[in-house]
């Protein structure tokens, strides 16, 4: 297909394109600048529209996964931004205090729900969490493969029973 035909096939659908992108970004300059990033990405990519295709259907298509991507690295980007506010040196000296104190209770509660378990769960569970593998559980102890993982199972599951109040923290 020529480019010339391919782009006022792509005109005639501009209007369309742009009430599509209005409901997802629900603002003026944002949805033509996405109705103008569509465009250009269907112009560079028009050998892969496949003729007797859905034409409309595939600049939504385009649309949607611009709009989408975009949205992403939106998201990525704020999330590594940091106020100044965050990063005073009250704030993080505060944080530090808390934090240290809070991880200082939570070490003692996991070290005493350890220190609860039968041994038999106990002692796979802690190599679990050391790295071992199942089967490496398994020789060293002295056990079935199936009894390594039922014990790490239940461990796990008496664990979370007794440390519950953590959960909602984090």
């Amino acid at each position: 297909m020529k480019t010339a035909t391919f782009s006022s096939m792509v005109s005639s659908y501009a209007d369309h394109l742009r009430a599509h992108a209005m409901k997802f970004t629900r603002d003026l300059d944002d949805a033509d600048d996405l109705v103008q990033d569509t465009l250009i990405k269907a112009l560079r990519f028009k050998e892969s529209f496949e003729k007797g295709s859905n034409f409309k259907g595939w600049l939504f298509v385009i649309m949607r996964n611009t709009y989408i991507n975009d949205y992403r690295k939106k998201a990525r980007k704020n999330s590594v931004i940091t106020t100044e506010e965050e990063i005073s040196s009250m704030h993080l000296y505060k944080s530090a205090t808390t934090n240290v104190a809070e991880n200082r209770f939570a070490m003692q509660d996991i070290q005493n729900a350890l220190n609860n378990l039968p041994e038999a769960y106990r002692l796979p569970f802690v190599r679990y969490v050391e790295g071992y593998k199942y089967h490496e559980i398994a020789d060293e102890l002295e056990i079935p493969l199936g009894t390594v993982k039922t014990h790490i199972h239940q461990a796990r599951m008496e664990l979370k029973k007794r440390l519950k109040q953590y959960r909602t923290a984090v």
